[in-house]
């Protein structure tokens, strides 16, 4: 027994090294205490100017991570003006937003409490307002130095570590369960690979580890410049970082200008504006089945009590 565990060990191991996609871990290590602190925030309004919204009107957790608008909308009704990206396993995400200028999950969550088109507010206030709530009691018990920025986004973060979605068909295939997805999926991801999307999209967040232009090989008609907004640099305009492919098939619409709900019509897109070469209509429903085989388990009690 102990042999035929051995070698299916091995096994495992070895389909997974041999390919560039690699299986999302089914659990992450972090504090549970302030994992706990930050799921109430990432739910509370108290973070919002106004009171009217809070991370989750943009995160939506019980569907794909996001909000599943082109653009998304903060306090008084402002729309913003880039698609909002999922919030499942940003945590593999080599960096943060779509154009990277966030270096990891703590600096991410400043970023829209700051935003005057989203929770339009500045920690400076946000502090005074809770330190007179509850707040205040629960962040001295976890932190010495009770409700700062740092702590604020340290507890946000932490929770955010929680909000991974492993054991998808794909990864359970990965680890070497060969029925857990369909032949056409298995023919989809042969595709996706040889017609040059692997290029992009890799590794454990099937994406999200590298920037790219959107539109090598035929202008993609982008009004948002990408990376240039972080660097000025002529070189980096169009540049954005690649999304993950992860639950893609919940996270319509697509793009950062969100351009399409159709993920065939984005699987063409892609075709297009980055591979410059022709598919199918057969390829891509192949190529859309493998995608969908990348939908992992929603974790449970994402919500507060």
């Amino acid at each position: 027994m102990k042999i035929l565990l051995s070698l299916l060990f091995v096994f495992t191991i070895t389909v997974v090294a041999s390919e560039p996609i690699t299986p999302i871990p089914e659990h992450i290590d972090v504090n549970v205490k302030k994992a706990a602190l930050g799921k109430k925030l990432f739910f509370d309004t108290l973070l919002s100017r106004d009171k009217s919204v809070n991370c989750a009107t943009c995160h939506i957790l019980q569907d794909g991570g996001d909000d599943n608008l082109p653009y998304s909308y903060g306090i008084n009704g402002q729309q913003g003006s880039i698609n909002s990206p999922t919030v499942y396993n940003a945590l593999f995400n080599f960096r943060e937003f779509w154009n990277g200028r966030a270096k990891n999950l703590q600096e991410q969550a400043s970023g829209p409490i700051e935003n005057p088109k989203e929770m339009g507010y500045n920690f400076k206030d946000l502090i005074k307002r809770l330190k007179k709530t509850p707040y205040n009691a629960l962040f001295h018990k976890i932190y010495k130095d009770g409700i700062t920025k740092k702590n604020i986004t340290n507890a946000i973060a932490e929770y955010e570590k929680t909000l991974i979605t492993p054991n998808s068909p794909f990864d359970r295939y990965l680890r070497g369960d060969k029925h857990a997805i369909t032949k056409e999926q298995k023919e989809g991801y042969e595709l996706f690979k040889a017609k040059g999307c692997i290029a992009c999209h890799q590794g454990m967040n099937v994406g999200g580890n590298m920037y790219n232009k959107f539109g090598i090989f035929t202008d993609s008609n982008s009004t948002n410049l990408g990376r240039y907004e972080v660097t000025h640099k002529e070189k980096d305009k169009y540049y954005f970082k690649v999304p993950s492919l992860r639950n893609i098939a919940r996270t319509a619409p697509y793009f950062h200008d969100g351009r399409t709900y159709n993920l065939k019509v984005a699987v063409y897109t892609m075709a297009k504006y980055q591979l410059g070469r022709k598919i199918t209509p057969q390829e891509v429903d192949k190529i859309v089945a493998f995608l969908h085989s990348l939908n992992g388990e929603i974790p449970k009690n994402i919500e507060p009590e």
